[in-house]
C-alpha cells in the first residue's frame, strides 16, 4: 500500500507560480511512474504531466513550456513546478503513482488562479 500526500496548492494571481509536492510512503517509490492530474469543477479529471521511473516526462499540451515535473527518489517525492499560471489552470490537482496494474491517488490539493 502506498499513501500519497500532496502539498503546495493555494491562491495565486495570473502569471504567478506555485510548486506542488507529493510525498509517497513505501520503499519502492523509484519504481513507480508518477503523475499529476487535475480536475476542474464540472470537468473530467485530466492528465497534466507524468514522469516515469527512468525520468522520461510527458506533458499535456495546455501546460507545455509552463509546467515542469521532477522527482527526487531519495525523498520519495515528486514535484510539479507551475509557472505563468492562468485562470484556466484552476483545479484540484491530484498526485498519482502507478506500477504495472496498481494505481494510487492522493487526496488532492486546490490550485486557484485569480486576480
Amino acid at each position: 500500500q502506498v499513501q500519497l500526500v500532496e502539498s503546495g496548492g493555494g491562491l495565486v494571481q495570473p502569471g504567478g507560480s506555485l510548486r506542488l509536492s507529493c510525498t509517497a510512503s513505501g520503499s519502492i517509490f523509484s519504481r513507480y511512474a508518477m503523475g499529476w492530474y487535475r480536475q476542474a469543477p464540472g470537468k473530467q479529471r485530466e492528465l497534466v504531466a507524468i514522469i516515469t521511473s527512468n525520468s522520461f516526462t510527458n506533458y499535456a499540451d495546455s501546460v507545455k513550456g509552463r509546467f515542469t515535473i521532477s522527482r527526487d527518489n531519495a525523498k520519495n517525492t515528486v514535484y510539479l513546478q507551475m509557472n505563468s499560471l492562468k485562470p484556466e489552470d484552476t483545479a484540484v490537482y491530484y498526485c498519482n503513482a502507478k506500477l504495472l496494474t496498481t494505481t494510487y491517488w492522493g487526496q488532492g490539493t486546490q490550485v486557484t488562479v485569480t486576480s
